[in-house]
């Protein structure tokens, strides 16, 4: 848990949950932040398992996955190819489109030259930019004028090197995780603070509610579902993932990007959906372990 990413603080809250679940189920379990100490804490543990409460980069892009496969550590959620591929929101969206999946046109930025980029004529404003590769909602805006397209590329390029801008599409949020090969029951989320699911709507006390299970009919709900469990295959994820929508004010569904290891905070979305299918926090935990263990090599 912790790590380097702009999601150390979340990482490190869903870690301590984690650890409390694991000591409750009876598990020797021990913390490690991933640090510069990581690689020779970790050697000298040599766990059964490990559990990657990481969030972001370095823990949901592949890095880790690719640390724990090399020195052949089980570990609980996808593996290298799918986290990156998960974490590229270009390529993402890419494979989406090719499967005949509904989601928000959008076109790339590179950000690496010095030059910021103008406003593209394939896109109408408004638009949404964010980061290429980052969660959370971090560093995302909503854009309506030119020069908060301009406002909006110079703050994303302050600390990534490619941006990534899609239609807006107003509507509804939803978000619906997948645990195991079953989708569970699908979460509206409001925000209380912002315009969006933003990175304070998201942690801060009060910034948002979590509809569980969502106010909608059957066979939206149901839509919402399968199309989630098409992305997760799609894209190779395995264990749980989290898909999120925007569903128009005409019914029509949008995938908006999907996130291979979702939080386990008091202010996260997965354990919602999980009591609302019967499933408590420990055995949510349990059950990820289980998948770990199973594909221990050892």
């Amino acid at each position: 848990m912790g790590g380097p990413s702009s999601e150390r603080e979340v990482s490190l809250e869903s870690g301590r949950l984690v650890m409390k679940a694991l000591e409750s189920l009876g598990y020797e379990a021990h913390s490690l932040d991933y640090d510069e100490r990581f690689i020779d804490a970790l050697r000298d543990l040599m766990p059964d398992a490990l559990f990657n409460a990481l969030h972001g980069t370095h823990g949901e892009d592949g890095e880790i996955q690719g640390v724990l496969e090399y020195m052949r550590v089980a570990y609980t959620g996808s593996g290298v190819e799918a986290c990156a591929l998960a974490m590229d929101k270009h390529l993402t969206k890419k494979l989406i489109a090719a499967e005949g999946l509904p989601t928000a046109a959008w076109d790339v930025f590179d950000l690496a030259g010095g030059a910021l980029p103008l406003l593209p004529g394939s896109l109408d404003l408004p638009l949404v930019v964010k980061p290429r590769y980052e969660g959370s909602s971090v560093g995302v805006s909503i854009v309506r004028t030119h020069e908060q397209w301009t406002t909006a590329m110079l703050n994303v390029s302050k600390n990534y090197s490619q941006a990534l801008a899609e239609e807006y599409v107003q509507g509804r949020e939803f978000h619906c995780s997948i645990l195991g090969d079953e989708a569970l029951p699908v979460v509206e989320v409001i925000a209380n603070v912002d315009e969006f699911y933003s990175y304070a709507a998201k942690y801060e006390p009060g910034g948002s509610t979590h509809l569980t299970p969502a106010p909608i009919d059957d066979d939206l709900a149901t839509r919402l579902q399968t199309l989630a469990l098409s992305v997760h295959r799609l894209l190779g994820l395995r264990d749980y993932s989290r898909v999120d929508f925007i569903v128009s004010k005409e019914g029509r569904p949008y995938v908006l990007e999907i996130n291979p290891l979702p939080g386990l905070s008091p202010a996260s979305l997965l354990p919602d959906a999980c009591a609302a299918a019967g499933i408590t926090y420990e055995a949510l935990i349990g059950r990820l372990v289980g998948f770990a263990l199973a594909r221990n090599n050892r």
